[in-house]
């Protein structure tokens, strides 16, 4: 059994899910959990996607309309959403691509800017 945890990056995602009705905010909270513990996470639910560095999409259908979270990994079990969208169409929208692409290198940035910052207060702490 494994033990990921799940955590976001902006506000784009938490946009989308507050405006849902409960009984699909319910659906995306089971697959959360299904994400969190299983080895193997059916495709059907969780999916690398095409062409992409690391980017991911977690899969909700619902009521025959179909949803999708992009999230990627960071230091191996953490699982950081970003942006989501109702997919209306086959092809996933290019625009929300280059969303998720965009909010992960700097989800990176912030990051490593973040640990310089704790490094340099952490110093100047020791004087």
């Amino acid at each position: 059994m494994v033990n990921r945890k799940i955590s976001t990056y902006g506000k784009y995602f938490f946009n989308f899910y507050n405006k849902l009705d409960k009984d699909l905010q319910e659906k995306i909270d089971w697959v959360f959990e299904l994400i969190k513990s299983v080895d193997h996470i059916p495709k059907k639910y969780f999916q690398h996607l095409e062409n992409s560095e690391g980017l991911f999409e977690i899969r909700i259908e619902y009521e025959s309309n179909i949803y999708r979270i992009f999230c990627f990994f960071d230091e191996g079990n953490l699982v950081i959403l970003i942006n989501a969208f109702q997919k209306k169409t086959q092809k996933t929208p290019k625009s929300e691509l280059e969303l998720a692409n965009k909010l992960k290198k700097q989800y990176f940035i912030d990051k490593k800017e973040n640990a310089e910052n704790e490094k340099g207060s952490s110093k100047k702490s020791k004087r």
